[in-house]
């Protein structure tokens, strides 16, 4: 088998983020910049990506990590002098920062939370500078509301590699190019829905996080990419204790274990009864909410009607946890591989929330940030209704090439969705005001809604 070299995958892993590498130069250009901070959860990227950004587009790189190197926090301490701090990170450097020509990058930004601070006043006293930091959501959205900076600076959220960016890091960037630009109207070639739907089976096994899909690819050895997602998974848990109240911690610790019991459920609505006999919701809220808003894991509530604003018909007490990855959720929950790889029917229960776990991070990444379900009695059941500007989309997911969706069917005979959408395994794209779109292009959804 060959192998690809470690350096051409960096490379694809770079490109293949390529949505927020515009952003960034679309940060870079502006006239009123403030400093960025870059989130996301451990292991997605987030420094590779503003690295590159950095060598790639300006004339210096002046790099600080407040978790490797902890005594550049002291710069901080003394006040929030914008010059005496862009001097003395110059002497620590050896080098004089330039302001436009030099990148100032604070990784792990969560370990020092006067550097948060101090970002206000770069933004109103030297935005000359340019700062961009990056930081786990569990520290940046736990930081104390007294140092972060609130309206001094921009953000963007980054996830897991999508699909098709897993697709283009295996080197199939033709194939990745021939769907992204396909005719929405024409059939797929079987072959090449085929090896897309396989491909797909092996992002489920993988996920999304880059160093797990770097291994993927150069060793194609589930042990050393098993390893590499326990050592994320490990490194969440030490992070629940490091930045989470002590008080919290075993109620963290058993939510997160519970979402792949509570997802294998016919009903795979969350119950906070499940989580630990005895515990209700007033016992384990305040750790749920670390949890989504550590970006961990995302909670789609119900909807009671898909009227605009969703929001305004959501039943927060009524909701379904997935994790931020599903390879993560695959690796959490135990499910062999080869049983994915192989479609087989020993996991056909918990195929299901999988599959959904995979389409709602297709949808988030794509700007669909808040999307719901929707329920009636206990006849029908839509997994997923987003917002689309002004459309309001119900979308059913289907776990292989079934294609049957009784509850979308009732779903648009009663509110009489513009669209509708069923995605599957099936190869056709096909629909008479239900759509079906395959599995492995959700992630192009806006072409059916143009087109």
């Amino acid at each position: 088998m060959q192998k690809l070299n470690t350096n051409n995958i960096l490379k694809v892993v770079i490109r293949v983020q390529r949505d927020i590498t515009a952003r960034l130069i679309d940060w870079k250009q502006k006239t009123k910049r403030k400093p960025l901070v870059i989130m996301g959860v451990r292991q997605c990227g987030k420094t590779y990506i503003v690295d590159t950004f950095g060598k790639d587009r300006y004339d210096d790189l002046a790099l600080f990590n407040f978790e490797k190197q902890e005594a550049i926090s002291k710069i901080f301490e003394t006040d929030y002098d914008t010059d005496r701090i862009i001097f003395e990170l110059g002497l620590f450097l050896g080098r004089t920062i330039q302001p436009e020509k030099t990148l100032i990058f604070f990784d792990e930004i969560q370990a020092c939370s006067r550097a948060i601070t101090s970002l206000k006043y770069f933004c109103e006293n030297a935005p000359e500078y340019h700062i961009i930091c990056a930081g786990s959501l569990l520290g940046v959205k736990t930081s104390s509301e007294s140092s972060f900076p609130v309206g001094k600076v921009e953000f963007i959220t980054m996830y897991p590699m999508s699909f098709f960016e897993f697709v283009r890091a295996n080197g199939e960037e033709m194939l990745a190019d021939y769907v992204l630009n396909m005719d929405t109207s024409k059939k797929i070639p079987e072959p090449i829905g085929n090896k897309l739907g396989y491909l797909l089976r092996q992002y489920y096994v993988t996920g999304g996080m880059p160093e797990v899909v770097q291994t993927w690819c150069e060793t194609k050895d589930i042990s050393q990419v098993e390893a590499k997602q326990q050592a994320i998974l490990d490194g969440y848990e030490f992070d629940f204790a490091k930045h989470a109240p002590i008080k919290d911690f075993p109620k963290l610790t058993s939510i997160w274990k519970s979402i792949p019991v509570q997802l294998a459920r016919e009903n795979n609505k969350f119950v906070f009864g499940h989580v630990k006999k005895g515990w209700r919701s007033k016992d384990l809220e305040d750790a749920l909410e670390w949890l989504i808003n550590a970006g961990l894991v995302y909670k789609v509530c119900q909807i009671e009607k898909p009227f605009l604003p969703l929001s305004a018909y959501e039943k927060p007490t009524a909701f379904k946890l997935y994790l931020c990855d599903v390879g993560l959720l695959r690796k959490l929950s135990n499910v062999p591989y080869q049983v994915i790889l192989d479609s087989s029917t020993i996991y056909t229960e918990f195929k299901g929330a999988m599959t959904e776990n995979y389409v709602l991070g297709e949808l988030v990444k794509n700007v669909y940030e808040k999307p719901y379900y929707w329920v009636s009695g206990n006849t029908a059941e839509v997994d997923f209704v987003i917002q689309s500007d002004s459309e309001i989309i119900p979308i059913e997911v289907k776990s292989e090439k079934n294609v049957k969706a009784r509850s979308l069917a009732e779903y648009c005979k009663k509110y009489h969705p513009e669209y509708a959408i069923k995605t599957s395994m099936k190869n056709e794209i096909f629909g008479n005001g239900i759509f079906n779109i395959p599995l492995y292009i959700i992630s192009s959804l806006n072409k059916f809604i143009v087109n």
